[in-house]
């Protein structure tokens, strides 16, 4: 697995089939999948085929993707930060998911802040989005506090035609 990035508290890198079982707890967790837009999961063997097509595959075709994000105190896995391409908008998004246990401790603002940094030092990137939906007040606020601005009120999807647009350039 190959290291993304470290910061004071966190440990950033490649999600692996070995963390299929964090995942299924953080994607099957009502809570955690109430602003996402998609289902729960709801089998160790469909989180599993959701890191292969979701992850490994990204990181393999083009190089990166979300990312285990782990406590370096306590090696304990609390989500997931990283970067995805949205070829329906060709724009390159900054996605962050975290068990509610690791809410409210500025650990999406930590990894948040790495990741924009290594899309634009080490991928080259000019810009990074995030889109949250207009309730979603606690992710709107990570996007403000790891230096994005306002872009606007815009589509994501048929279910989500209200969405909001944060956008950071390098």
């Amino acid at each position: 697995m190959k290291l993304i990035a470290e910061t004071e508290r966190l440990i950033i890198r490649e999600i692996t089939l070995d963390d299929a079982e964090f995942m299924l707890q953080l994607h099957s967790n009502p809570l955690v999948q109430q602003y996402t837009g998609e289902p729960v999961v709801e089998s160790i063997s469909e989180m599993k085929e959701r890191i292969e097509e979701h992850n490994i595959k990204d990181y393999i075709n083009i190089g990166y993707g979300r990312w285990a994000v782990i406590m370096k105190s306590s090696n304990a896995f609390t989500g997931w930060c990283g970067l995805k391409y949205l070829d329906e908008f060709d724009k390159i998004d900054l996605g962050y998911r975290f068990l509610p246990e690791f809410w409210g401790k500025g650990i999406a603002t930590e990894a948040g802040r790495a990741v924009i940094k290594y899309g634009f030092e080490q991928l080259g990137l000019e810009q990074i989005i995030a889109i949250a939906f207009p309730k979603n007040h606690a992710s709107i606020r990570v996007m403000q506090k790891v230096g994005m601005t306002f872009d606007k009120i815009a589509p994501y999807d048929e279910e989500t035609p209200e969405a909001v647009w944060y956008k950071i350039n390098s």
